[in-house]
């Protein structure tokens, strides 16, 4: 049986959390919408750091959507 999507997205995510880490930043699942768009919380360094754009879509989103298929995109809130 597969896994629930919110287990696989926090796997996703533990995928890309050791790199933001090391830069004193981390990543929180919100919420996955109905419409596949899933929203995560960039935290510590990540919040305001004015490349984290590039790091949610080559990062966060690329890591997401390759495990999670049901994932279409990700945003920040």
């Amino acid at each position: 049986m597969s896994q629930p999507i919110e287990q696989r997205i926090q796997t996703a995510l533990d995928k890309v959390r050791p790199y933001l880490q090391e830069d004193g930043g981390d990543v929180e699942l919100v919420r996955m919408r109905t419409d596949g768009i899933l929203e995560v919380s960039l935290t510590g360094t990540c919040k305001r750091c004015p490349m984290s754009l590039m790091t949610l879509r080559a990062g966060v989103e690329r890591a997401v959507m390759n495990d999670v298929p049901e994932v279409r995109r990700v945003e920040t809130v």
